[in-house]
């Protein structure tokens, strides 16, 4: 994935447990920002790039959970480093407009510029 592609979505931080599973193994994992294409987990150890894992969060003043597949995209540098870019992959129209929704929210109330789609 080139730099490009990894900043063409805004991110904004947010600070939610998502539920991560993959192989019959079950994580929650912290979240320390959102895009409308991907999360970023912190302080986590790393699956290797290209693992696909199933993701289910909600996000802040919302009901419907998010559940949606999401591929290991990026690694800490460092060999030791913790945390891991997770790309969505097959998140609906409905589940990509809220997170929109929820991320120009968060512009909005920060007066930060950059609204996305």
């Amino acid at each position: 994935m080139s730099q490009e592609e990894k900043r063409a979505y805004v991110r904004v931080p947010i600070d939610i447990w998502v539920e991560e599973s993959r192989d019959g193994e079950l994580y929650y994992q912290r979240t320390a920002n959102i895009s409308e294409g991907g999360l970023f987990f912190e302080r986590t150890v790393p699956h290797p790039k290209g693992t696909i894992v199933n993701l289910k969060f909600t996000l802040p003043n919302q009901s419907k959970p998010i559940e949606v597949k999401g591929e290991i995209v990026n690694l800490p540098e460092d060999p030791d480093g913790l945390g891991m870019g997770v790309k969505f992959l097959n998140l609906t129209e409905e589940q990509r407009e809220a997170i929109v929704r929820y991320i120009n929210e968060q512009l909005s109330n920060k007066g930060l510029k950059g609204e996305t789609k």
